[in-house]
């Protein structure tokens, strides 16, 4: 039996977000921009669709709704296509020391062309500095872009304030909310974001497909360049059965969100109170309440983080370390670094992200093995310091 605790990195997709896609997949196949009848049904399909998404977000336009490959094009779109779009106005960008990776590769691809990028650091919670963001506006500042929480240590931003604060002086503000989008609801007539990435496999559809929500006046760039799909802003065929399903997980997120996030958020407590209590020098990374409802973040003293990853997989239990986007490289986080963690002290973080389809035994299995494993790989660890090595000693006798 295998216990999946790491949804931040995949979801599963919904049964019944298959079951839309599957007529899509082999009888209403026809390419969008043919002119015959199939074509119509696969055109009337993509405009039900991008009405769907649409209104998952409370977006009064559903041509505000650009499809894309997934969330990393949605923000190459973004962030890219907003500043090659506005260079005459300006040419320096605000983002946070602690986005995903595929934000901080879009500012340094970015710096490379000539554009000024300033990151606002973070607090020990990893939520934005509002003071540090305010005076790093100049005159030359055309976008903003902070996600709307962590996607690591599960932080909520004050996402509101900062719109505010780009809204008053006449900045565009993108927000990557992917790490949200299937807890916590999104309304971009209560913040009047310019553009927001979206992403279908996070909301438990099918994964290479996501969506730029455009604000009716905001203009950009395309990235990729064809055929004119997508206003002309996302060239190439659409991906029809993978839109499809990702409309079906956006209509059945938007009525299920709130039960979703609270069942989440009891599942979640659990297995904070299960580790830090059984568990001798742990700690819990993030804000201990402002953090999203499926996000635990744990640290532990002596020992890395990818021990205890292969040492739970032993036990049939799937966490992560870090980002998963950045998992491959050996380099401890930046975003715990960003918080004040010392390189030692990041290298030994356990993340638990939960889903739909997570339950109690789930989390029973974990807090049961865990502290053994933790247990054993200090007593091994030439850093463990002589008390608790002897402490764990008693125990044993």
């Amino acid at each position: 039996m295998s216990f999946y605790l790491d949804y931040q990195a995949a979801k599963p997709v919904d049964v019944r977000v298959v079951s839309e896609m599957t007529m899509y997949l082999n009888q209403k196949f026809a390419n969008p921009s043919s002119l015959h009848c199939e074509g119509d049904e696969a055109t009337d399909a993509l405009s039900d669709s991008r009405q769907k998404v649409a209104d998952f977000i409370n977006s009064p336009n559903p041509d505000s709704i650009i499809f894309t490959s997934g969330a990393t094009e949605s923000n190459n779109l973004a962030i890219i296509g907003a500043a090659m779009r506005n260079q005459k106005k300006g040419n320096h960008i605000i983002i946070s020391e602690i986005e995903h990776i595929s934000i901080l590769n879009i500012a340094k691809y970015l710096e490379r062309q000539g554009f000024k990028v300033s990151r606002v650091p973070v607090d020990q919670y990893g939520i934005v500095r509002l003071d540090k963001l305010a005076r790093l506006i100049t005159d030359k500042t055309i976008l903003i872009s902070i996600s709307t929480a962590s996607n690591e240590v599960g932080s909520l931003q004050p996402i509101g304030k900062i719109s505010d604060i780009a809204t008053k002086n006449n900045i565009l503000f993108h927000t990557d909310a992917v790490a949200s989008e299937s807890v916590i609801p999104l309304d971009v007539q209560e913040i009047p974001f310019d553009l927001v990435t979206l992403s279908s496999n996070d909301i438990y559809g099918p994964r290479g497909v996501g969506a730029l929500y455009l604000k009716k006046g905001v203009r950009v760039n395309p990235i990729i360049i064809g055929g004119g799909q997508e206003r002309g802003l996302r060239s190439g065929s659409e991906n029809v059965p993978g839109i499809v399903g990702f409309a079906k997980a956006a209509e059945i997120m938007k009525a299920e969100i709130n039960n979703d996030a609270e069942r989440l958020k009891i599942l979640r407590d659990k297995v904070i109170k299960g580790i830090l209590e059984s568990i001798p020098k742990s700690y819990l990374n993030g804000h201990p309440e402002l953090r999203l409802p499926y996000n635990a973040h744990f640290r532990f003293d002596y020992i890395e983080g990818e021990s205890l990853i292969l040492s739970l997989k032993d036990e049939n239990v799937a966490v992560a370390t870090g980002s998963a986007c950045s998992s491959k490289t050996l380099e401890p986080s930046h975003t715990l670094i960003a918080m004040g963690l010392l390189h030692e002290e990041a290298h030994g973080s356990l993340v638990v992200t939960l889903g739909r389809y997570t339950q109690e035994k789930d989390i029973d299995k974990l807090i049961e093995v865990l502290p053994n494993i933790v247990k054993r790989l200090r007593l091994l660890s030439p850093l463990t310091p002589p008390d608790l090595i002897k402490k764990y000693n008693e125990v044993n006798e």
